[in-house]
């Protein structure tokens, strides 16, 4: 695919992808506008880069559909001054993408092969402001931290309060729940100490984040 059907994939993901699926966030649409995301597709997947699809990273894990990364961005919508947890690094796309929209963004992966390989594709973005870790992160990430805004980019067969406390007042915590072939996007949001609301966004389906407890229910 040459440069020019890749710009003509990129305008054509924005109109006929992210738009259709109301996604309308003027920032958001702004930011994966400009990110070019087969910079960040493993190199024989780069002619899908745009494709509504979830492309292989390797180790089971995948890049989600470029619709859902607009979802989750437009429900998150992080702002300028605001800190943000990523739990999944994966190729580091959405990781640019959130870290365009705030302040900063402490992205986390189990796997040293795509924190590493993240990490040149961030650099090469020109992105700065982010700091990416590798560990374990299915049962919560407690860095001492209080964040505006989490992104879980693996799913949670069963949900737990493991992020749930890592929230600042405010905060917004995006989690996909169940197991196939139905899952749950969700919104919730910490409205005080001890008090969370929760918002059905859209169904979905997406790897499990490894390490998740794994039962036959799961509730909010």
């Amino acid at each position: 695919m040459t440069d020019v059907n890749l710009a003509d994939a990129r305008e054509n993901m924005i109109e006929q992808q992210l738009r259709t699926w109301e996604v309308l966030n003027d920032r958001v649409l702004d930011a994966l506008e400009k990110l070019p995301r087969e910079a960040f597709t493993p190199p024989q997947y780069a002619n899908l880069a745009y494709a509504d699809m979830q492309v292989p990273l390797g180790h089971g894990e995948v890049m989600l559909e470029p619709k859902v990364e607009g979802r989750l961005l437009q429900a998150l919508d992080p702002q300028p001054n605001e800190r943000v947890l990523e739990v999944g690094t994966g190729s580091g796309y959405l990781t640019c993408c959130l870290a365009r929209l705030a302040s900063h963004v402490t992205s986390v992966d189990i796997y040293p092969d795509f924190t590493a390989r993240a990490e040149d594709s961030i650099r090469h973005a020109g992105i700065r402001n982010t700091r990416l870790e590798v560990g374990d992160a299915a049962l919560g990430w407690d860095d001492g931290r209080r964040y505006d805004v989490i992104a879980v980019t693996g799913s949670l067969p069963q949900l737990h309060q493991g992020f749930h406390r890592s929230l600042a007042e405010g905060g917004r915590l995006f989690l996909i729940l169940g197991q196939p072939p139905i899952m749950e996007a969700v919104l919730i949001t910490r409205v005080g100490e001890d008090q969370w609301s929760s918002e059905s966004l859209f169904d979905t389906t997406a790897p499990p984040l490894l390490g998740s407890p794994v039962t036959r229910e799961f509730s909010l």
